[in-house]
């Protein structure tokens, strides 16, 4: 049966069964249209089509949106044998937002389901140079139309592949966001140039209502980003600096300071992958934290008059070793002393004294290492993996992280030690984790809460929290990460065009720190697209820089070029970016408070713009 539901500014042609939905915007010269045949994915790789089933429907009207329920029974496995799954779902117009909105939920205790691809795609038929996809993998990801980006994973919502929990899709100046209402069990598929959101199990089942939420417009891919700003503001989500900062007046110190990244010690684990049989005695680095200070020392002498450090390698066995027990301290990098005078040291220099920590990675030689705290999975077996330096590890269950969190951070009070900031490791990135445990079972929102507490029991101790990337479950509760750029690397060339979706959003949530000197031609840092100058995004993202230990003096100068423009930017919003008379080579950053930045990557040369009429230009 066809269904016909509009507002002043949307109006819906809606067949539930064989599927079928078309959407028409007011003043919009395009339609949008989603593909049909929406299916359930099963654990044997088998598909279940929803198109076919017997389907009741009728209309839904509340006071605050109007729309058409749909149930669909009888549904069959490929061979045509009936199966006991039902879909009841929900396709509506929010009335106050104008926003489509499709929910699902699948009635099934079997666990025979891996996903529902509830809603289907939106078909995107615009023609090369008239519209593009945006993708949240990493920083952001633009594919223009007719050029199939060539992913060929899904994308786990709040993973490297999608930071946030969007997409959107432009033709001819108008676009959709679609965005994940319900992201902890989620993924997105590719399929050419079309985007399919698809729901996956919670603890092996699907479980609980599945949304999707649209949200048509007029603009680009800033739009879309600014609409889900406001998305993310209305629920709570942007937890600005300026907010976190109340709570923890230290993270005002990352306001126009460069990143210190080093490492103390690090013994490499016979079982490890690097282990290096040939000549073992490379299997052991050791930097004496003393060494660390007259380097640190050195540096204020050049110049740099405030920094953060990020010390890596100061546990028993150095880097990504032990954990959760990494004390004692390395006696070989000074000990106790050795350490509590690094710390000394930092705050005579007046910089910031950051460690390295971890509570996933749980290695088997840890102190307290039991298998019954490690995550489990479905099938009862638990994770394993002897890439890192510590060699055999599983994960630690992360509801039980907290109290090796607290349990740790007293043990540096008790030592005399006073932190500025930690950073706890891959909590920000790694895929969020469950766990089958009958002692603690953990789904992957339980998961993100858990994480989230570890961070929140840094900032209630005035310690500034820290992790790798910035997925956005856990951006309420970090100030500081380790890097946050694009989806490439010197292995990979980057999908699409790079774009600032993620700093378009959250730029003044969070501190991100950008390698300054990455030079054309001449190889590439992590996430930093070959061709091009790391010091020219760090100014376009308003970010900070990484400094090394042994920087020059003339290079100190130049870093304070950006770390002037952080420390004014840090705590606005992106406004706005553009591709300077379209070419992606050439781009313009607008803040909040009126600061321009313009740079030219195939010209290399940049021009700061600030409000009070200051211009800052270099080649």
């Amino acid at each position: 049966m066809e269904y016909n539901i509009s507002t002043s500014d949307i109006s819906l042609t809606y067949d539930p069964n064989p599927f079928n939905l078309k959407v028409k915007i007011s003043d919009c010269l395009c339609d949008w249209t989603f593909a049909s045949d929406p299916t359930i994915e099963l654990k044997d790789g088998s598909i279940i089509h929803l198109d076919g089933a017997e389907c009741e429907s009728d209309v839904y009207n509340t006071g605050v949106s109007k729309g058409v329920r749909a149930r669909y029974t009888s549904l069959k496995y490929e061979n045509g044998e009936p199966c006991s799954f039902t879909v009841e779902t929900t396709v509506k117009i929010e009335v106050s937002t104008n926003d489509l909105v499709i929910e699902a939920m699948v009635n099934d205790d079997s666990g025979e389901i891996s996903g529902l691809l509830y809603p289907t795609r939106m078909v995107f038929d615009a023609e090369e140079g008239h519209g593009y996809t945006v993708l949240p993998r990493m920083q952001g990801t633009l594919i223009p139309a007719g050029h199939p980006s060539g992913i060929v994973a899904d994308s786990m919502v709040y993973d490297r592949g999608a930071y946030m929990p969007i997409f959107a899709q432009i033709k001819n100046g108008n676009g959709y966001l679609a965005i994940f209402e319900t992201p902890y069990d989620a993924k997105f598929r590719v399929v050419g140039e079309e985007i399919q959101p698809l729901y996956i199990t919670s603890l092996g089942k699907i479980g609980y209502k599945r949304a999707m939420r649209y949200r048509f417009f007029k603009g680009d891919y800033v739009t879309a980003a600014k609409l889900y700003r406001e998305y993310a503001s209305e629920r709570g989500r942007v937890a600005s600096l300026r907010e976190k900062i109340e709570k923890n007046p230290n993270i005002k110190k990352l306001l126009g300071t460069p990143i210190i990244h080093t490492l103390a010690a690090m013994r490499v684990h016979p079982m490890a992958n690097g282990y290096n049989k040939e000549n073992p005695e490379k299997n052991n680095i050791c930097i004496p934290f003393s060494t660390i200070e007259e380097k640190l020392r050195a540096l204020k002498e050049r110049g740099l008059d405030k920094a953060y450090l990020h010390l890596d390698g100061w546990g028993v066995h150095g880097y990504d070793n032990c954990h959760p027990d990494p004390f004692p301290i390395n006696e070989g990098a000074g000990g106790t002393e050795g350490l509590k005078s690094l710390q000394n040291a930092c705050s005579e220099l007046g910089y910031c004294f950051g460690i390295h920590d971890q509570y996933h990675d749980y290695y088997y030689d840890a102190e307290t290492f039991d298998l019954k705290n490690a995550t489990v999975n479905e099938d009862g077996s638990h994770f394993y993996c002897h890439v890192w330096a510590g060699g055999p590890h599983t994960y630690l269950c992360a509801m039980l992280a907290p109290d090796y969190v607290r349990r740790n951070f007293n043990e540096f009070n008790r030592l005399g030690i006073k932190l500025d900031g930690a950073y706890l490791d891959v909590f920000s990135i790694i895929e969020l984790d469950e766990c089958f445990s009958k002692d603690h079972p953990m789904t992957r929102e339980q998961c993100a809460y858990a994480r989230r507490s570890c961070f929140d029991i840094l900032t209630a101790r005035g310690i500034i929290p820290s992790s790798e990337e910035t997925v956005e479950c856990m951006l309420d509760s970090i100030a500081l990460c380790h890097y946050a750029p694009f989806f490439t690397s010197p292995s990979e060339k980057h999908i699409g065009i790079p774009i600032p979706l993620f700093n378009l959003v959250y730029h003044d949530c969070v501190v991100i720190p950008w390698p300054w000197n990455t030079i054309k031609g001449k190889g590439s840092y992590f996430g930093i697209p070959e061709a091009d100058r790391g010091f020219y995004w760090a100014l376009l993202n308003g970010g900070t820089v990484y400094c090394g230990l042994n920087e020059k003096s003339e290079d100190i100068e130049y870093l304070k070029i950006a770390l002037e423009l952080q420390e004014k930017v840090a705590l606005f919003e992106m406004e706005s970016h553009e591709f300077v008379d379209g070419d992606p080579r050439h781009r313009k950053s607008v803040f909040s408070d009126g600061t321009e930045v313009e740079c030219d990557f195939e010209n290399e040369w940049f021009a700061i713009r600030y409000p009070d009429g200051k211009t800052v230009t270099g080649k």
